[in-house]
């Protein structure tokens, strides 16, 4: 009579995790299949995403009429160069971000979450106060609004850079075409007219 093998519950964990990997890398490998197929999509929803951003970004950060509409014509310009830089940074990262966000989803783990002041009681060093926290929060929202006008301003320099350099490159392609366009007007010179020149000087 044979003996019934017994299964350890950390074999059965182990396969489960296995078959959930190989599950999740289908999901991925799947996503980046549609991101593939689909890239005129994604990039009409990036082209939207970055209408919505510039403008939000602009108006949070700028007060002047007239500099809001010189940075949203800015905005406009570099919309190109920004749409290949997203399709590369989506194809690189969003299929494996979904990825993981659908796997938070299906896995059903609830998050504890504790009240906010037990939270920043463990956290506080020995002899920290609340108002040396909240002193240190109100730095942090500071230096936050300092990063985003940074980033603004170095969006705007970027953009104003480009759009110089496209419109310095359109210029130099027109001023050749118009060289070899009044070239090709001037008459044609004959040998006996150009040694004719040459015995008159």
């Amino acid at each position: 009579m044979a003996t019934p093998v017994k299964i350890s519950d950390n074999f059965t964990k182990v396969s489960t995790d296995s078959k959930e990997e190989e599950l999740m890398s289908e999901v991925l490998l799947l996503l980046e299949n549609l991101a593939q197929r689909e890239e005129v999509t994604v990039k009409f929803i990036l082209d939207r995403l970055y209408d919505v951003g510039s403008l939000n970004l602009i108006d949070g950060i700028f007060r002047s009429r007239s500099l809001k509409k010189v940075l949203r014509w800015i905005a406009i310009m570099s919309k190109p160069a920004f749409r290949v830089f997203a399709w590369r940074w989506f194809k690189r990262n969003c299929p494996l971000l979904i990825t993981r966000w659908l796997y938070e989803q299906v896995s059903f783990k609830k998050a504890v979450i504790a009240p906010a002041q037990v939270v920043m009681e463990n956290q506080l060093p020995p002899g920290n106060t609340v108002a040396e926290l909240e002193y240190k929060t109100r730095e942090i929202k500071i230096l936050r609004s300092q990063v985003k006008l940074l980033t603004g301003i170095l969006i705007g320099v970027i953009a104003i850079f480009s759009g110089s350099l496209i419109w310095l490159s359109q210029n130099l392609i027109a001023g050749r075409s118009q060289q070899l366009h009044t070239v090709e007007k001037l008459p044609p010179v004959t040998i006996q007219e150009a040694t004719t020149i040459n015995r008159k000087r």
